[in-house]
């Protein structure tokens, strides 16, 4: 399963890309207004920044809700960097869109999916990659995770190439699962990966190991 950072701050992508493990990275219009970025010149700008720092996918995504907009959007954002994918909102003129750009060789991110139904048109209008967020599912007391074994079984069955992207994860857990159901990607916060390394037994085994080890130079044994 290949890990990306669901973020805007180059400092985090950065350390994600560090640690080995980083294979790209999403972003949205909230993530940026996060980290102060505003203004169409200066978001494209911080997009070259983060391609500069990972060798993966970077989503970015598009304003308009309407084809006309969404294409022309698009088009500027590929322009950006060859490894930018446009994120594309499940919506009418937004799967309109995904057909458009991927005749024309665009990869698209189709986001904010919450059935099999949206992800079964987003891969068959061409999507790279079908996001899921089966963290706000699982806010209303829907299971995400099933959602995720839903679109894998649609997806095998057809041979879709298009990625399973599991997005609005909240912990480690959501991960784990993640990768036990087939999901292509999991894009997260960097807290959430850096969780996956901590466990009390590896604290406690490391603790004892090191203390042994003191305690065996103190003898000279």
């Amino acid at each position: 399963m290949k890990f990306f950072i669901d973020t805007a701050n180059l400092a985090q992508i950065k350390e994600a890309q560090d640690l080995g493990v980083l294979d790209g990275v999403t972003t949205n219009p909230s993530l940026m207004a996060k980290e102060g970025v505003v203004g169409k010149e200066n978001i494209y700008e911080h997009y070259r920044k983060i391609c500069e720092i990972t060798t993966g996918d970077v989503s970015a995504e598009v304003i308009s809700t309407d084809f006309d907009g969404m294409i022309k959007e698009a088009d500027a954002l590929v322009k950006i960097h060859p490894r930018i994918v446009v994120k594309i909102p499940m919506i009418k003129d937004g799967v309109k869109a995904i057909k458009h750009l991927h005749d024309k060789g665009i990869k698209v991110n189709c986001t904010l999916i919450f059935s099999a139904g949206q992800a079964l048109l987003a891969a068959k209008a061409g999507a790279a990659y079908v996001s899921p967020f089966i963290g706000r599912l699982d806010d209303i007391s829907t299971d995400g995770m099933e959602l995720i074994e839903q679109i894998r079984l649609i997806f095998d069955n057809y041979n879709f190439q298009c990625e399973i992207l599991a997005a609005s994860i909240r912990h480690p857990v959501h991960i784990v699962k993640c990768a036990e159901y087939g999901a292509d990607v999991a894009t997260c916060p960097l807290s959430s990966i850096l969780a996956l390394l901590k466990h009390p037994l590896t604290d406690i085994g490391l603790e004892k190991f090191l203390a042994d080890y003191n305690a065996s130079q103190k003898t000279g044994k």
